[in-house]
């Protein structure tokens, strides 16, 4: 909420101006905005997932036509963050960032990234078709824009969904998915959990998927949230205790040494057909309906996530790629061409057939797609109204994360109560952000 207050109106309505006047540079083509970069090298970071391989496949389009080397820096998620920080602590090589949710607001207040007007201003670097009103708001703020100004443009983003087997469901007498967390526990759970199956797979592993994936998967439908108006922990509310009490008591309906299941295991559960139902990135589409990953790809159907107490508050993932200002002139313009490329209307269509999820609104416009693609119609319905802030975006995040993972952990195992466990991340937590300076009026109270 107070992320959209702050992408105010003005801010948009400047990239707006600056993409109109490049309309009019009717004789703009990418080959000759990179005439000028032709031969420079760009270092990306990708990720090991679907959209960055799409990305990947496409290049050599990107290279011949522009002349433009992209150089491809592959991490796991769990090492991009560090790799980075590192590479521009130290003034590296590194002229794309790829950016989390969670991280921008550490690399805006760092001045690693630089804003997409310095490019967009800019007749001879900026595509006339670029058409920002194109990406979803809620998508292109979330995930590119801080504290006003917009950084970065959205690449492989996604949303929670449910993936659920619909031959699972249909056996045990379900004609469609729950509407309603309380109905996937208390309807749906004990009649699908029986003979080695469970009903639901909360991936819940000790790192960024306890806190993300687990522990603010169950907090904001129920109406609660890490924080309150004031920057203090809301998590003892009653609220957000409904929500990780009823985590606790969906643990009955899930595999054992669920606490230990990272992605990897949930998404295989389901796809060997051990679980009925998940609550996943949309990002995984792609292996749970390939017959070579999945012996379930006939029965695999997407719905958006069940509903809360507070209503539909579906996790929100992915990144934004952004111009490192460490780079020199030359590299920061071949980067945005590359950025601009990558994320672009023309190519969004070929990036979704190679597995990518794009954030243009125009790519999934067309009433067919929803036949190919089954997640699109709940990804869209997703990406109306998500949270932003379902995991905080300011640049103490990948602290308090580690503190959210122990006790999170903590309680999922049995070792605190919900309570307990509440208590302590929120005692940690504040520490964190009255040491930051947001207590004190330092720093804005923005997420």
């Amino acid at each position: 909420m107070r992320l959209r207050k702050l992408l105010c109106s003005a801010a948009m309505a400047s990239v707006m101006a600056t993409g109109a006047s490049a309309a009019s540079h009717s004789e703009w083509s990418l080959a000759k905005a990179a005439e000028p970069y032709a031969g420079t090298t760009v270092d990306v970071v990708f990720l090991l997932r679907p959209g960055y391989e799409a990305i990947e496949a496409m290049l050599p389009a990107f290279e011949a036509e522009t002349g433009i080397k992209v150089n491809v820096i592959k991490h796991p998620y769990e090492n991009a963050l560090g790799e980075q920080v590192r590479d521009f602590v130290s003034g590296g090589d590194l002229d794309v960032a790829l950016i989390d949710l969670v991280w921008i607001g550490n690399f805006a207040e760092n001045d690693w990234i630089l804003p997409i007007d310095k490019f967009t201003s800019n007749p001879d670097l900026v595509d006339p078709d670029l058409d920002i009103d194109d990406f979803f708001p809620l998508v292109l703020n979330a995930f590119g824009g801080w504290n006003g100004t917009i950084y970065g443009l959205p690449v492989d983003n996604y949303s929670g969904l449910l993936f659920y087997n619909k031959c699972m469901l249909e056996a045990a007498g379900f004609d469609g998915p729950p509407e309603t967390w309380s109905d996937l526990k208390d309807v749906y759970g004990p009649a699908l959990t029986k003979d080695g199956k469970y009903a639901f797979a909360l991936q819940s592993k000790r790192n960024e998927t306890q806190s993300a994936d687990s522990f603010a998967r169950v907090i904001w439908p129920f109406g609660g949230s890490f924080l309150d108006a004031d920057f203090k922990s809301n998590l003892n509310s009653a609220e957000s205790q409904a929500g990780l009490k009823f985590r606790q008591d969906l643990m009955q309906y899930m595999p054992d040494g669920i606490v230990a299941y990272d992605h990897a295991e949930v998404v295989n559960g389901f796809a060997q057909g051990d679980v009925a139902m998940i609550t996943e990135w949309s990002a995984f589409y792609s292996g749970v309906m390939s017959p070579e990953t999945s012996k379930v790809a006939d029965c695999v159907e997407i719905a958006p996530e069940p509903k809360g107490p507070a209503g539909r508050k579906p996790a929100l993932g992915g990144f934004s790629m952004s111009v490192a200002a460490q780079a020199d002139e030359k590299e920061q313009a071949a980067a945005w061409l590359f950025i601009q490329w990558a994320t672009s209307k023309a190519n969004a269509g070929e990036y979704l057939e190679r597995g990518g999820v794009p954030a243009r609104q125009s790519a999934y416009a067309d009433p067919a797609l929803a036949e190919t693609y089954k997640f699109v119609p709940a990804l869209v319905e997703s990406w109306q109204d998500g949270v932003p802030e379902f995991r905080p975006r300011f640049a103490e995040w990948p602290e308090i994360t580690e503190i959210v993972q122990e006790w999170g952990t903590k309680i999922m195992l049995g070792d605190v109560t919900t309570e307990e466990g509440a208590t302590e991340i929120g005692t940690r937590m504040e520490a964190v952000l009255d040491a930051a300076g947001y207590y004190s009026g330092d720093k804005p109270l923005a997420q």
